[in-house]
């Protein structure tokens, strides 16, 4: 009793977990959260391909956001983030990393500008702590106010191709206006054209009240419900990492192919020394696609192998795709491998599947510029 006890106690709940038991949802724990991973008895592929063709709707409440506000806001955030935010115009957001000394992964993230010396950074819910305490530690010298405002915020994504008619319809919030990654505030609502997809979509951070209204009235107005599952299955397919897999703090973002959120010309952040030193002389593993010719389904951890049977890498997260119906997966690999068109193995089991390197974007962005 105990030990179940502790365990229920770790498990969050978002202000949508009422939600979603009244829809039937298989919960899963991620992230120190109860989440959904699907609502359809069919499978995942009902909810992912909802999303391609006409929109879904997430809970992503269990995401984590910092404000960091003072005079020293910008600077601080220049410090602490890999990307060059310097004049950034208020509404627009940057996509980037917080890295260790050595160059390792803190967590990826997105900055949001708010206003002269305001920035809303949001994180990765597994890493919520980990990273509070960390750009707690990082804020020694500079005048800020650093608020973790993770337990206010409700966030839901509204994503596809339907995706801004329902916003402005169905939520009444005009967002035809933004381009991509930019935002806005409309009273105490923050909105962004952002998602984790690769499709047009919307984000929207707000009160918990005011999140479980706007999921209501999106649901009642036919909009599909969508888990984990399909948010992993979408995200992959278009190349976008995950925190864990395809970054961690021995993964850095040169290793990853990020390397256009590491801005090096920047005066300086943590890490760019480290991670100078590494796009210069090259990393020792880099992350890969792998089309395999067969229909086996690669797996996290699963072993990569060179063309004579000895391991080179392994797998950070593979599928059989529901897009484009082909068995593929990122890998992170010896770099002599890593050229396209280069012909590996994974291990599968006992098995062993032949496959080539190929561009780790399996599927095409759709994305409103």
């Amino acid at each position: 009793m105990a030990i179940k006890q502790e365990i229920e106690k770790k498990e969050k709940r978002t202000c949508l977990y009422d939600k979603h038991i009244s829809l039937g949802a298989t919960m899963v724990t991620f992230g120190g959260f109860d989440m959904p991973l699907l609502y359809q008895y069919a499978g995942i592929a009902p909810e992912h391909m909802a999303v391609r063709e006409h929109v879904g709707l997430f809970d992503v409440s269990h995401m984590g956001e910092v404000t960091v506000k003072g005079p020293d806001a910008e600077r601080y955030v220049q410090h602490i983030f890999t990307n060059d935010i310097a004049g950034a115009p208020v509404g627009k957001i940057y996509y980037g990393m917080m890295c260790y000394e050595n160059g390792g992964t803190v967590d990826d993230l997105l900055v949001y500008k708010m206003g002269e010396n305001d920035f809303f950074l949001v994180i990765n819910a597994a890493n919520i702590d980990k990273d509070w305490a960390w750009m707690q530690q990082k804020a020694e010298g500079f005048d800020i106010d650093l608020q973790n405002r993770s337990d206010f915020y409700g966030q839901i994504a509204v994503q596809g191709p339907e995706a801004e008619y329902n916003v402005e319809k169905v939520l009444g919030l005009p967002c035809s206006e933004l381009a991509f990654y930019t935002c806005k505030t409309i009273g105490d609502v923050i909105i962004s054209r952002t998602g984790y997809t690769g499709e047009d979509g919307f984000e929207i951070y707000a009160s918990h009240d005011y999140i479980r209204e706007c999921w209501d009235k999106l649901i009642a107005a036919g909009v599909q419900a969508c888990g984990l599952g399909c948010r992993d299955t979408l995200r992959f397919e278009v190349g976008l990492p995950l925190y864990g897999d395809e970054l961690s703090e021995n993964i850095t973002p040169i290793m990853a192919g990020l390397g256009m959120f590491v801005k090096l010309d920047k005066a300086e952040f943590i890490g760019k020394e480290a991670l100078a030193k590494q796009k210069a002389e090259g990393p020792a593993k880099k992350l890969v696609g792998i089309e395999l010719f067969d229909k086996a389904i690669p797996r996290h951890g699963y072993t990569v192998l060179n063309m004579e049977g000895e391991p080179i890498g392994e797998v950070t997260t593979g599928y059989h795709t529901i897009s484009t119906d082909k068995s593929v997966c990122m890998a992170l690999v010896d770099a002599a491998y890593a050229k396209l068109d280069t012909e590996l193995q994974i291990q599968i089991r006992k098995k062993v599947f032949p496959g080539k390197v190929v561009k780790k974007q399996f599927y095409n962005k759709n994305y409103k510029k």
